[in-house]
């Protein structure tokens, strides 16, 4: 008897590439002993990184000095299990000041993005730096930019980046590059179990503008830097819960929206973020800057700009909006409730302190 089935199964397949023809056809297959080679053999100006578009898993011995880059959509599902190896993109090696792990999407040769989704890291010691990017690296990236001048700009940069990454069980070792960022427009990541130490020339984790619904979850946050250890910069609907901070002189959480820097409108209103249950670790409080900080800028700094051409964003205004956010149950021990700063009656700040 004639059957539909194998019909209507390539009709589905049809349909699900003209909706999404990036997107990949099936589940990534375990990279061959090949690859695996050529990512252990020591990198070169020549030979710098690998693209992963297979999973791969390394030995606890492993040190890998090579970027591992993880491009576009055909990198979609990829599993990295690094068993406890190292990234090693130090002072003084190929990559210095280059990402070891870099996440990012692709331009296609219709001026559509590529992107890539449900990439899961977990397991290694990544001394550098690791990246999400789509439109660009950051706020001042050209497409990012040029993007920010339209009215959709959110909705654009978030179909444009990576979605549903997963990071977990990473020991990030700074070395002046911030060791997490995520890019303008990422969403859905979740950092969990992971440790952050060593040096950085800012800060310890960016959230990038128009990024959204990541969630931090069981860290640890120790970074030595000029910052604080998170910025949440016109980013939204994130939950950053169960962490710790050690030491957080420089600040802990700030939450913000960058009002014009590099030329780029900030669409996005850093709203309905929950920070909760997280504990503050004082060894001095001697101009300790605040553990968290709702509106921590409000247009007062030097590149900020208004224009009537563009009646929205931080161009219709430069204030924060940092409004309905969740600050609860945060534990501030060697401090106490005056290192949370709030200007906004909209925020729900209570049950903080020692």
């Amino acid at each position: 008897m004639f059957s539909y089935r194998p019909i209507a199964a390539f009709t589905g397949l049809m349909l699900a590439l003209l909706l999404n023809p990036s997107a990949p056809l099936a589940k990534p297959t375990q990279c061959s002993a090949g690859i695996y080679s050529t990512v252990k053999a020591a990198a070169t100006k020549q030979d710098a990184s690998v693209k992963l578009h297979c999973d791969l898993t390394l030995s606890p011995g492993d040190t890998i000095t090579k970027r591992l880059v993880f491009s576009g959509a055909a990198a979609s599902g990829v599993t990295l299990d690094c068993k406890g190896a190292t990234l090693d993109g130090t002072r003084g090696s190929i990559n210095f000041g280059k990402p070891a792990i870099l996440i990012r999407s692709t331009k296609n040769e219709n001026g559509g993005w590529s992107a890539p989704s449900d990439i899961t890291v977990r397991n290694c010691v990544i001394k550098g730096a690791l990246r999400l990017q789509g439109l660009g690296a950051n706020g001042q990236a050209k497409e990012v930019q040029l993007s920010s001048l339209t009215p959709d700009h959110t909705a654009h940069a978030q179909a444009s980046a990576p979605s549903r990454v997963l990071l977990s069980d990473l020991t990030f070792i700074a070395d002046g590059k911030i060791p997490l960022y995520v890019g303008p427009g990422v969403t859905g990541v979740t950092l969990e179990k992971s440790s952050f130490a060593g040096r950085s020339n800012g800060l310890a984790v960016y959230l990038d503008a128009e990024s959204a619904r990541n969630t931090f979850s069981g860290n640890q946050f120790g970074v030595t830097g000029k910052r604080e250890q998170i910025a949440i910069d016109g980013s939204a609907d994130n939950t950053i819960t169960g962490n710790s901070f050690d030491n957080p002189v420089s600040g802990g959480i700030f939450v913000y929206r960058n009002c014009g820097e590099g030329g780029t409108i900030r669409h996005q209103k850093p709203q309905r973020n929950t920070i909760s249950g997280n504990t503050f670790k004082y060894e001095m409080l001697f101009l300790a800057k605040p553990a968290v900080w709702l509106n921590s800028r409000n247009g007062a700094q030097r590149y900020c700009f208004r224009d009537s051409a563009h009646p929205f964003g931080s161009s219709l205004s430069t204030q924060d909006f940092a409004q309905f956010n969740t600050v609860t149950g945060n534990h501030l021990i060697g401090g106490g409730a005056s290192l949370i700063r709030n200007t906004d009656p909209s925020n729900r700040v209570e049950d903080n302190g020692k």
